[in-house]
């Protein structure tokens, strides 16, 4: 289990009490929701899974900076965006409190760097350290594009480009928005043209453009490749008290190839939030299986058994 060591002992518990475990306290869960697709539709395909469980999901449109807060005062219960180390600030000051769980990541692979379209992998450029070849850099244009001017991942380019990383002083940050960022590498994907920009994944980017990203070696975009966690966070008290919903929520993971589709379906192609999540559970019996493993409904049925009826 990909838990937290601050819940080992809880979940160990849990593993222990087997599927008759005493019922949970609540028979609600309010989630932190922040404006962005990945976690809006995954907070709607756990409001799905758990309706027919016997518990009811609310979703509280509210910042990460706020959320954590609110996780904090009682007003939240769970948060399946807890992104580091973008939001590595509130997570340590929430842990030093004492106030949240840390059930570990729901999204395995998740990163960001360098980005190419497939077909300039597959050309044989893998590597950022690839960029300071003279013909490398000609067929890019001397430039990578990016988001918003003064964003902390376009100043980490521009840093990039003063100190002379991968041969790149004498190339061009070419900042804009997200929107405008896509409308050039669409426009280039559509021609076989080579573009650089600013990738990260899960984003509908992935399947729609084949995007890749470069190995970053020396950690541009951070660490580890660019690497980021995205944790399920818990209150603490809610945690407590609720041990079968919070096995749930600790194996409620997707991969970011997965989280990309689901992505593009609500935010590329304008689907309905629920067709979107209820689609994504249907069409997933063995993840949803997954999910489910040892969990009950609240009043200590087969959960799988709950689901599969009610889809």
């Amino acid at each position: 289990m990909k838990t937290h060591h601050k819940t080992l002992t809880l979940v160990a518990g849990l593993a222990l009490a087997g599927p008759a475990q005493a019922a949970d306290r609540d028979d609600r869960l309010r989630l932190v929701v922040p404006p962005w697709p990945g976690v809006t539709v995954k907070s709607e395909i756990l409001s799905q899974l758990i309706a027919p469980l016997g518990y009811t999901a609310s979703q509280q449109q509210l910042s990460s900076t706020v959320g954590y807060s609110t996780l904090q005062n009682g007003d939240s219960d769970a948060f399946l965006a807890g992104w580091l180390p973008a939001q590595q600030e509130s997570y340590d000051a929430a842990m030093q409190a004492g106030a949240i769980v840390d059930l570990g990541n729901n999204v395995t692979d998740a990163r960001m760097g360098f980005a190419v379209p497939g077909y300039v992998v597959e050309a044989g450029i893998t590597n950022a350290e690839q960029l300071a070849g003279p013909e490398v850099a000609e067929r890019f244009g001397h430039a990578v594009y990016s988001i918003e001017s003064g964003s902390t991942v376009t100043d980490m380019l521009e840093g990039a480009i003063e100190a002379d990383t991968y041969g790149l002083a004498d190339w061009e940050a070419m900042p804009s928005s997200t929107p405008g960022m896509l409308a050039e590498v669409e426009a280039a994907v559509e021609e076989g043209r080579w573009i650089a920009f600013y990738g990260w994944t899960p984003h509908w980017m992935v399947p729609e453009y084949d995007t890749r990203i470069l190995d970053d070696p020396e950690g541009v975009y951070g660490p580890d490749n660019g690497r980021s966690d995205v944790k399920t966070i818990v209150a603490e008290g809610y945690a407590e008290a609720n041990p079968n919903l919070v096995r749930l929520l600790d194996q409620f993971v997707f991969s970011a190839n997965e989280q990309s589709e689901f992505i593009r379906a609500y935010s590329l192609e304008e689907r309905e939030l629920e067709a979107v999540a209820h689609d994504w559970l249907a069409d997933h019996p063995e993840r949803v299986a997954a999910f489910l493993e040892g969990v009950t409904s609240r009043s200590g049925e087969d959960g799988l058994s709950a689901v599969k009826a009610s889809l």
